[in-house]
């Protein structure tokens, strides 16, 4: 009790706040996210994400040097799908040339290990109305959808992505994929599951890089989650973890932060936290305007690994490592 117990004794030094501190950021709790575009010899700026670009498959290598330079473990890769290429059943995400592919052999060839590929699986980018799956009755078809992704997940697979991302939130898919990639041999392919994803507002500029915001017919809220809820993601991450999956996903991050610290306290599977395009850019748009200062990166980021991220998929990874952690 007062006066012998002051909690403020700790805090009155640099020293002794790091010596008592809970919760560290590493490099290690980083996942980069890398867009790709077609052709050559291209870095293009991307509307509504500041300081983010799409990269062309031959100049792909200085973004993942860089983040290997930086430790960071992984990038997940997206594509922005030319739209000649995008058909009503996403096709293209079964050419074994597409963009996705020919980015992972890439990476593969010039790297190795040195660094993780994850890769989406699901069929916005290659649609014509900018649903993750099929739509049959005006309706997106959950088992014709996945007889699609299955395939998907597989092509991705045998070229080298080394963790598959099923992100399309159609029920079963966990399952179905993961007893295919057995079937063909891809045991130790893991499987990382967009397993409470949101239909969020805040995906904006991210649909704009990957070349789906102007196709989307409608929304997605009849897949996607409805943000008022929080148990039904825990419903969501334990069907998929009973399916096969290797982490879960839970996205949007900083809005979810409920949602990342229910799923860490009831399931022993890692957590990745995505913080998506919406939030980065807001965050960016507040420091450049002076309303926020730059260490509040750092008070966002560590917010979503006290709630229970065993990693965050984030577009600050490289300036935030660079600024702050190397600084």
């Amino acid at each position: 009790m007062y006066p012998e117990e002051r909690l403020r004794r700790t805090r009155m030094h640099d020293w002794s706040r790091r010596l008592v501190r809970e919760n560290y950021l590493s490099s290690s709790d980083f996942i980069l996210p890398i867009f790709i575009c077609d052709g050559a010899n291209k870095k293009q700026e991307i509307n509504n994400l500041p300081n983010i670009f799409r990269h062309s498959v031959d100049m792909l290598n200085i973004e993942v040097e860089r983040a290997i330079n930086n430790n960071i473990p992984a990038v997940i890769l997206f594509p922005e799908t030319p739209q000649i290429k995008k058909d009503e059943n996403g096709t293209e995400a079964l050419n074994e040339n597409n963009l996705i592919c020919k980015a992972i052999k890439e990476i593969k060839k010039n790297f190795k290990n040195k660094i993780g590929i994850i890769t989406d699986v699901a069929l916005d980018p290659y649609t014509t109305h900018g649903h993750d799956g099929v739509i049959k009755n005006g309706y997106v078809d959950n088992d014709q959808t996945i007889e699609i992704l299955k395939k998907q997940s597989l092509l991705q697979a045998q070229v080298g992505s080394d963790i598959i991302a099923p992100s399309d939130m159609m029920d079963g898919r966990i399952g179905i994929i993961r007893k295919f990639l057995e079937v063909n041999k891809f045991t130790n392919t893991q499987i990382l599951s967009y397993s409470a994803k949101y239909a969020s507002n805040f995906y904006g500029p991210f649909r704009n890089a990957v070349g789906s915001v102007k196709n989307l017919v409608g929304d997605k809220k009849n897949y996607q989650m409805d943000f008022s809820n929080s148990t039904e993601s825990l419903r969501e991450i334990k069907l998929d973890i009973e399916e096969g999956a290797d982490m879960i996903m839970i996205k949007p991050a900083l809005l979810y932060l409920d949602i990342i610290s229910q799923a860490k306290k009831e399931f022993n599977i890692p957590i990745i936290s995505y913080n998506v395009s919406g939030e980065y850019s807001m965050i960016q748009n507040a420091i450049k305007n002076s309303i926020l200062p730059k260490e509040s990166i750092y008070e966002c980021l560590v917010a979503l690994k006290r709630a229970g991220s065993n990693a965050i998929v984030t577009y600050f990874a490289n300036d935030f490592i660079e600024n702050f952690l190397k600084s």
